[in-house]
């Protein structure tokens, strides 16, 4: 996040909640939106799609308890949209809620929106044009491994966290790479301009590994109840676009493609979601502003943020509800 995070003297809050997939960042988003009236960005990249519905687990209209949500559901399956992007308009929308709100809220598992929406991105250069069909004939001729193993030795630091099973973001970060002689990650840190006009209160939420694996087995479980297989077979004609290289739908466009069994599919969902998440956490706990909670702490939460809101606003009533989804 920023820097001005420490700071008490500006008026307004945005109140950004990170941690891994399933470890309750949507439900805690609510109550404490409904607690200090007010609204929510989601910054998960992949709820942004409006057919992405059950298996990036976006909220139910009675799950959001009225509160208004805004970035959720309101891109068409073949739109293609950057954290850039994402900064500029989510910037704007804060503009517009600060007029009516103190403090805003902001949550999701997609580091690099939260990113730039706390602190800004660098500018990406030119690059030679020719990169990108070049690396696409790498993969089509190689495969993907050929392309992880090029960019560890480019860029270890991103091969740390990119989602390797990915060619768009593998090609992407070995584009940079190649095409400046700089690994992708140093260009991606914030940029200097980054402070931004409002305070950040950074809150993570963690738990043991092996209670956040059970849950994440869970939450697919019940995704698959709901109908995520049905979901996936809707989408199957865009399973080529960006927005369907993702967690949930790869796995079942395999089996729907008779690579595998349904039974190895789900089993395979739990298993890549669970290696997200540590990667989630990777990404997250390298920024020393965060503070950290189990996700039942709300007292403690709810300590921590009316200790760093102005002392002009009112603490947060204490609730003693579990988060159960996020």
């Amino acid at each position: 996040m920023s820097s001005n995070q420490a700071s008490t003297a500006k008026r307004k809050h945005l109140i950004v909640i990170v941690g891994p997939t399933a470890i309750g960042k949507t439900t805690l988003s609510i109550q404490l939106a409904e607690k200090l009236q007010t609204e929510i960005i989601s910054a998960d990249s992949r709820q942004f799609y409006r057919d992405l519905v059950i298996g990036t687990a976006q909220p139910t209209q009675a799950e959001m308890k009225g509160i208004p949500h805004h970035f959720l559901s309101f891109l068409p399956i073949q739109a293609n949209y950057t954290a850039g992007r994402f900064s500029q308009e989510a910037l704007a929308q804060l503009d517009r809620l600060f007029a009516h709100h103190e403090v805003v809220i902001a949550t999701g598992g997609s580091g690099l929106y939260l990113k730039a929406l706390c602190a800004g991105l660098a500018d990406m250069p030119t690059l030679p044009t020719h990169l990108r069909a070049t690396l696409n004939a790498a993969l089509a001729e190689k495969g993907l491994p050929y392309l992880t193993q090029l960019l560890a030795e480019k860029d270890p630091t991103y091969y740390q966290t990119v989602d390797l099973k990915n060619p768009k973001r593998v090609i992407r970060a070995l584009e940079v790479c190649l095409g400046t002689g700089m690994p992708y990650s140093t260009l991606r840190k914030p940029c200097s301009a980054g402070t931004r006009p409002f305070n950040i209160i950074a809150i993570g939420l963690a738990q043991a590994k092996e209670w956040l694996h059970k849950r994440i087995s869970l939450r697919v479980e019940a995704m698959m109840e709901q109908g995520l297989l049905q979901e996936v077979e809707r989408l199957y004609p865009y399973k080529t676009t960006n927005a369907l290289q993702t967690l949930g739908y790869k796995e079942l466009f395999d089996y729907i493609d008779g690579r595998c069994s349904l039974t190895k599919a789900i089993d395979d969902i739990k298993t890549n979601t669970k290696q997200y998440a540590k990667k989630q956490m990777t990404w997250f706990k390298k920024d020393t502003n965060t503070s950290w909670f189990e996700p039942y702490d709300l007292a403690k939460i709810e300590s921590h943020i009316a200790a760093r809101i102005s002392p002009s606003q009112q603490p947060i009533p204490s609730t003693s509800h579990l988060p159960t989804k996020g």
